[in-house]
């Protein structure tokens, strides 16, 4: 028996779902009576506009096992998965999406990757895709961009299907579209042992997808985003001062150096020179000077901000059903 009130916490973040929803909430229970697993059921509605949040009211009057929480308004799937994860109290964490595309059937064989093969995060991999071309190419670019930033060798970063033991999602903050990068997330955190699950992937019965083609262009632009933060969040003087440095004394050793030509030519008397302030690159030098200084400026602010930071949940929740 394990110290966590519950085995599997299942979090589902959502947005305008309720015809789906009470088939999924049929299956979810079935999957977890037939496996004995204590277990809890986290329905994340951002800010649905149909009636998704009357349905998840009427199934957890059903069903004690429902956490549902709503948002005031849509903020994206991140808030919901982070709002979702400081709520969770399973030992095991999953993630799916509302639309039936992921298969609860596949949860058993990811609780015991997590448990009894001692993986921190495992990831749900759709090899076979009922998707468009416009959708799986691009989708293939963006998983090797992926790996070759992050030495993770996953096949499939965005699955909405994946597992994480409780210490993982503890210990991560998803905000903006980082989502799709958990693990990278939890990698740079220290939790190393990431695995990869072949997963159904089913065609969508009911509704419209989300996501446009938009997220194409963002993802790259969060990974870079998010390669950054990990790396310099804790310490942006190392980043913002070795830059300002090296500005600095390019501008301070270019200005000295037209300087010392002129004192020179002047000492020969050759007449071969001109004013410091007449030469282009004097500007150039003086540019990378003013450059340098702000960014050291801006190190210091960054670690001021550290200093002062807390965390808090700007995510405005309207109502909530079940703890």
């Amino acid at each position: 028996m394990n110290n966590y009130p519950k085995d599997i916490s299942v979090v589902i973040p959502l947005y305008n779902e309720e015809e789906s929803l009470p088939e999924l909430e049929l299956w979810l229970r079935e999957v977890m009576l037939k496996n004995n697993y204590r277990y809890e059921l986290i329905f994340v509605d951002d800010g649905s506009t149909d009636n998704s949040w009357d349905v998840l009211t009427k199934l957890s009057l059903q069903n004690s096992n429902i956490h549902a929480i709503r948002f005031n308004r849509n903020y994206g799937k991140s808030a919901g998965l982070n709002v979702g994860f400081k709520a969770a109290k399973g030992e095991v964490v999953i993630t799916m999406d509302a639309d039936l595309q992921d298969s609860p059937d596949e949860i058993p064989s990811l609780y015991k990757m997590i448990i009894e093969e001692k993986y921190h995060l495992v990831s749900g991999w759709k090899k076979k895709r009922y998707d468009p071309l416009s959708k799986t190419i691009p989708t293939k670019l963006y998983n090797a961009a992926a790996r070759a930033m992050s030495g993770i060798q996953l096949n499939d970063f965005n699955c909405g299907l994946k597992a994480y033991h409780n210490r993982v999602i503890k210990s991560v903050d998803v905000y903006g579209e980082m989502h799709r990068y958990i693990p990278v997330i939890a990698k740079w955190n220290g939790f190393n042992k990431i695995g990869e699950k072949v997963v159904e992937h089913r065609a969508r019965k009911y509704g419209v997808t989300k996501f446009g083609l938009e997220r194409f262009l963002y993802g790259p632009l969060d990974l870079l985003s998010i390669s950054f933060v990990s790396k310099f969040k804790k310490r942006p003087m190392h980043f913002f001062g070795t830059m300002g440095m090296l500005s600095f004394l390019f501008g301070f050793g270019s200005t000295m150096y037209l300087i010392a030509d002129k004192l020179y030519h002047i000492y020969l008397g050759d007449g071969h020179y001109r004013d410091v302030v007449n030469n282009t690159w004097f500007y150039l030098a003086l540019v990378a000077i003013i450059i340098g200084v702000q960014l050291f400026l801006s190190g210091f602010i960054g670690e001021m901000m550290i200093q002062q930071s807390d965390k808090k949940n700007d995510y405005l929740v309207s109502e909530e059903i079940g703890s």
